[in-house]
């Protein structure tokens, strides 16, 4: 079961959706943290944390587990 985090906008970049999520505290925990855990978008290893996320993309990350964009209601 994945956690559904929501957003307003066409698409959130990867670091302030780990922001969002709660993952990490602050933007500059982002770098950080993406060099020490696996984060996998829709399946595919990614360390950029300005990759781009739109509506329906998942992102899992070991131990924290997995996330769906979706639609701000």
């Amino acid at each position: 079961m994945s956690e559904r985090i929501e957003i307003s906008t066409e698409y959130i970049p990867l670091g302030q959706f780990l922001k969002l999520a709660n993952v990490v505290e602050s933007g500059g925990m982002v770098k950080i943290f993406l060099s020490e855990f696996d984060v996998f978008v829709n399946g595919e290893l990614e360390n950029r944390r300005g990759r781009k996320l739109y509506l329906g993309d998942t992102v899992e990350i070991e131990e924290f587990g997995v996330f769906e964009v979706v639609r701000e209601e």
